[in-house]
């Protein structure tokens, strides 16, 4: 590991100009490129103290071994070079977005004497059209199959185009009218050239004229008695807005753009881009980072430009590129797409309208594709089974912690403080074994002492499911059972490894929580989100697993999904609260009687002015819960009269305060409570 302090440029040396800078390893490999408005700026910010660093850009400069720059003259300038650096020298430590040669695109060869419709992949050449990408190759071979009765334009291969042209018989699709047959002469060069054009043309989106012109065609016909030819004219009008549907119009100004929205957390990134052609969505396509920089989402959008757009020229690069962040040199990349289009390019974040709801779908596609990428890595055995040994490696354990609980804290500014249970096992999700836990023994907003109850009470359960059978005995004056209240036991299965969601505090309060237990057998870790370090009880330094280790990747779903799980039930706990009525406060009052009681008086109100005789005569309701129900009743405050703000009424009835269907108050931290999701 180099010391940055070894290789640092003397003071002064460095100039205050634009330029794009490469650090190097002791290989003299380019590990890192960067460019910056001002290189002596940018430069000094690598070699403060360590400790300021972020943890990857500290990693970066302690592999490096020297750094060496270039200046030139513009921030643009600056822009094409790191492209260029970044393609020549792939350096690790750059973010690096996979290439898209998997996403087929729709291509016409207009370099050709003979211009071909067909499906290609892989980097663009020279002189060939380009439509899309497309998800799927079968759906480009479906719009081409509707097109080709319009426009028959050649889609055979050359060796296929050469023996039709030796014996002098087109292909089938020759015959069924599919192609015009420019092997065997049944038109000429410039004709079949017309064609490719026209096909390009339409798919470009320019099909409101050619569209009117066919339609023309068959009125003419139809007037002249040419019934045939309006008939194909009609069947050809069809066959081309079929085409058009399977591009559903998403922009009503006929707007050409590209939308890219990011989805991130920690470690990887999705980008996802829409292609947007005469309002119309042409194409969509998206990749998978890793985050080796320190990098925001304006950093992530700017390499996804380069990328895009890094090799394209002309029509390729849209009028318009709409972004969920403005990168820092926006006037520098404005520029640089100008220049590549020939034209200006509006580079913006959508504010309202069409472009904003059309720009929250890419994105949306953008988590999709994120969790789905997270979801195939977790389903491989052989990378589950390596997460868990990394782990079991890394905290010195015994085995593979084959069943991991996490807890983690929630609440709304000291509101309505809750708890969740995620488990894991093996590597996957087991959602029938989660739990939700509400703060019971104080108020407030305290997050260590609330994991200390959670686990105290999660591994108490525990204790009381051994002694049920016969595993375990108290010591003298250990009372194991203080909770216990007849609640079905969902506890029974001891994990190896118990994570928490946060830093030293919290592993010492989940850790104190087994010890006072006497539960020796189970590991404690947190995870802190800040910086993904990984704490053990007792330790004054974190255990920093690799950015690539399937170890922190696994640790990382796991306290993700606890912390969605715990917000998804503080969120709900929330809206309960908000929802309640006098009769969600009775004991031992279910859904069905407080129904009931609404139904046979009507309102809150009315139920309220009812004598207990009349309380009782509800079906269901006994004279010891109907004084129970007066006697809350009696309790809460009613509210104001109700007003109606267009007409000033004052409004008699209250609305009942429950609805059908809606849960019973209160919560319970077993069985009812459980978060398996639907």
């Amino acid at each position: 590991m180099a010391d940055p302090s070894s290789y640092r440029p003397a003071p002064g040396q460095i100039p205050d100009s634009p330029g794009v800078y490469r650090f190097r390893d002791e290989h003299r490999r380019v590990i890192y490129v960067g460019k910056a408005k001002s290189l002596r700026q940018r430069l000094a910010n690598y070699f403060q103290d360590l400790a300021g660093l972020h943890p990857r850009t500290a990693t970066m400069v302690t592999t490096a071994a020297s750094v060496e720059w270039t200046v030139v003259s513009t921030e643009v300038e600056a822009l094409q070079l790191e492209y260029s650096w970044i393609k020549e020298y792939d350096p690790r430590f750059n973010v690096k977005y996979r290439d898209d040669k998997s996403y087929p695109s729709l291509a016409v060869t207009m370099n050709e004497e003979y211009p071909r419709v067909q499906v290609m992949r892989g980097p663009k050449k020279k002189g060939v059209r380009y439509f899309g990408p497309y998800g799927h190759a079968w759906a480009i071979r479906e719009t081409v199959d509707l097109m080709l009765r319009v426009f028959p334009v050649r889609t055979c291969s050359a060796g296929v185009f050469k023996r039709s042209a030796q014996i002098g018989r087109p292909c089938l699709l020759g015959y069924i009218g599919k192609c015009s047959a420019p092997c065997v002469g049944r038109v000429t060069p410039e004709e079949h050239r017309e064609l490719a054009e026209d096909f390009c043309d339409f798919m470009a989106g320019r099909t409101g004229a050619y569209l009117s012109r066919l339609e023309r065609q068959m009125h003419e016909a139809a007037e002249e008695m040419e019934y045939e030819k309006a008939a194909r004219l009609r069947d050809d009008i069809g066959a081309l807005r079929r085409a058009m549907e399977k591009n559903a119009v998403v922009l009503a100004d006929a707007t050409d753009a590209d939308l890219i929205a990011v989805a991130e957390d920690e470690l990887e990134a999705a980008v996802q881009i829409f292609h947007v052609r005469g309002g119309r969505v042409r194409g969509q396509r998206g990749w998978v980072t890793d985050k080796v920089e320190a990098v925001d989402t304006a950093g992530l959008v700017e390499h996804a430009l380069q990328q895009l757009y890094g090799e394209e020229t002309g029509e390729s690069v849209p009028k318009e590129v709409l972004v969920p962040a403005l990168p820092e040199d926006t006037p520098a990349l404005g520029q640089w797409l100008a220049e590549r289009r020939g034209s200006q390019v509006s580079l913006r974040i959508p504010q309202r309208g069409d472009k904003k709801a059309l720009m929250e779908t890419v994105h949306r596609n953008a988590q999709q594709s994120l969790a789905l990428h997270k979801t195939k890595r977790a389903s491989d055995l052989t990378t589950r089974s390596r997460a868990l040994e990394e782990i079991a490696e890394a905290l010195e354990l015994d085995s593979a912690p084959l069943r991991i609980e996490c807890f983690d804290i929630s609440h709304l500014q000291g509101d309505d403080v809750v708890a969740s249970m995620v488990v894991f096992e093996d590597g996957l999700a087991r959602k029938s074994e989660y739990r939700r836990f509400q703060i019971k023994t104080f108020e407030g907003q305290d997050d260590v002492r609330s994991m200390h109850e959670v686990v105290s009470r999660r591994f108490r359960r525990y204790l009381q499911e051994k002694l049920k059978t016969g595993e375990w005995s108290p010591e003298d004056g250990e009372d194991p059972l203080a909770e216990d209240d007849g609640r079905p036991r969902r506890f029974a299965y001891p994990p190896q490894l118990v994570v928490v969601d946060g830093g030293q505090p919290q592993v010492a309060a989940a850790k104190r929580a087994l010890e006072e237990l006497g539960v020796d057998d189970v590991a404690v870790c947190g995870l802190a989100k800040r910086l993904e370090e990984v704490w053990l009880p007792g330790e004054d330094d974190p255990v920093v697993l690799p950015r690539t280790s399937e170890g922190l990747y696994l640790l990382q779903r796991v306290r993700d999904e606890a912390h969605r799980f715990a917000i998804q039930y503080q969120r709900n706990k929330r809206g309960k609260r908000l929802k309640a009525g006098p009769l969600d406060e009775v004991p031992g009052l279910g859904e069905s009687r407080r129904q009931a009681l609404v139904k046979h008086f009507g309102s809150v109100k009315k139920l309220r002015q009812a004598t207990i005789d009349q309380i009782c005569e509800v079906p269901g309701i006994g004279r010891k819960t109907a004084e129970t129900v007066a006697a809350a009743l009696a309790r809460s405050v009613p509210a104001g009269p109700a007003v109606n703000t267009a007409t000033g009424e004052i409004i008699e009835d209250e609305t009942p305060p429950t609805r059908v269907g809606a849960p019973p108050g209160g919560s319970r931290e077993t069985s009812s409570e459980r978060g398996t999701e639907q």
